[in-house]
C-alpha cells in the first residue's frame, strides 16, 4: 500500500478539504488523519466504529512519600518546574525526563507510563478510516501519529493506496506523518504567509528524502504570488501537480459538512481529479525535488 501525505506550511490551506474530496473520488484505498491535535476530517466522513482503544505514549513522575527524606535534589534538577516545594508532581508540567528519579538518593522516584490519547479505526463510506486524539495538555502527539499509522497496515485489506491527512508546519508530528511515504503533497495558499510557509515545509521533505509535490489552492485569490510560488517551484525542480479554484462557496458548504465534490461543485471536483491523474503520473515517473 503506497502512503501519499498531504500537508501544509499552515493551518487553513485546505488541506483537509482537499483529502475529503479525494476520498470520494478514488476507490481501493484507506484514511488517514495524523493531525491528532485537532482533528477534523472525521467531520466529513460517515461511518461506523471499528476498534478504539486508549493510547499511553508518555511517562510522568512519582514520589513515593513513605520513602522520600525531603532531601530536595528531585527539585533542583528539575528544569521544567514540575515538583513543587512539597515535593509534589505537577503532571501537567512533568515531561517524563528522569533527571529526577537518577539524582534521588533514596530511590523514592518511578517513572509511571500514562494514557496520552485515543486511537480509532472506523468504516467509512469512503473506506477504512484511522484517526486519533490527544488528550488535553498530554505530551507525545509524535508518537500518537505513529500509532495512527500503524493502525492502516493493521486494518488494510488489500487496499492500494493510504490518503493521509497530516499536521500544518514543520514540528515532530509532522515528521512523524511523511517519515516512510511514499510522497507528499504540500498544499499551499496565493499569501505571503502561505508562500514562505511552503518553503519552510519542504525542506522537511527534503530532508527526510520523501518525493514532494505542490498544489496550489484557491487559486486566483492572488495571481502575483501565485506566480512566485510556481516560479520557485520551476526553480527548485518541484511539481506543481494542481490548481484548485477559489471558491467562496466552498466554507458555506463544509459548514454543512459537505465537500465541494458532494456539494455538486463540479470545477473543483476536475480540479481534484486533475491532481490525483498527475500525481500518479509523476510517481511514475519518479519526477519530484
Amino acid at each position: 500500500m503506497k502512503q501519499i501525505v498531504f500537508i501544509s506550511g499552515k493551518g487553513g490551506t485546505g488541506k483537509s478539504t482537499l483529502v475529503a474530496c479525494l476520498s470520494q473520488l478514488v476507490s481501493n484505498k484507506m484514511l488517514a488523519d495524523c493531525d491528532v491535535d485537532a482533528p477534523d476530517l472525521h467531520l466529513l466522513l460517515k461511518g461506523t466504529s471499528l476498534a478504539k482503544e486508549d493510547f499511553f505514549g508518555a511517562e510522568t513522575a512519582k514520589i513515593d512519600a513513605d520513602h522520600c527524606t525531603h532531601c530536595g535534589l528531585c527539585r533542583e534538577v528539575c528544569r521544567f518546574d514540575a515538583i513543587t516545594q512539597e515535593l509534589k508532581i505537577n503532571a501537567m508540567k512533568c515531561e517524563g525526563c528522569g533527571a529526577c528519579r537518577l539524582v534521588c538518593p533514596v530511590e523514592a522516584i518511578t517513572l509511571n507510563i500514562v494514557k496520552t490519547g485515543e486511537l480509532y479505526v472506523d468504516q467509512t463510506n469512503q473506506g477504512g478510516f484511522s484517526h486519533a486524539l490527544l488528550d488535553v495538555g498530554a505530551e507525545g502527539s509524535g508518537k500518537l501519529v505513529t500509532a495512527v499509522r500503524a493502525n492502516l497496515k493493521k486494518y488494510m485489506a488489500g487496499e492500494e493506496w493510504a490518503l493521509i491527512d497530516g499536521s500544518p508546519g514543520i514540528g515532530c508530528v509532522v515528521i512523524a506523518s511523511i517519515t516512510g511515504a511514499d510522497a507528499v503533497v504540500v498544499v499551499t495558499e496565493p499569501t505571503l504567509t502561505g508562500s514562505k510557509d511552503l518553503q519552510r515545509v519542504l525542506d522537511v521533505a527534503l530532508h527526510f528524502q520523501v518525493p514532494a509535490y505542490v498544489c496550489i489552492n484557491k487559486d486566483g485569490l492572488n495571481p502575483e504570488i501565485t506566480d512566485q510560488i510556481e516560479r520557485y517551484c520551476t526553480t527548485n525542480g518541484i511539481p506543481v501537480i494542481g490548481r484548485i479554484p477559489f471558491d467562496p462557496r466552498i466554507p458555506q458548504m463544509l459548514q454543512k459538512f459537505k465537500t465541494p465534490v458532494e456539494a455538486g461543485m463540479d470545477h473543483i471536483k476536475t480540479a481534484v481529479m486533475e491532481l490525483w491523474n498527475t500525481a500518479l503520473y509523476e510517481l511514475e515517473a519518479g519526477n519530484s525535488r
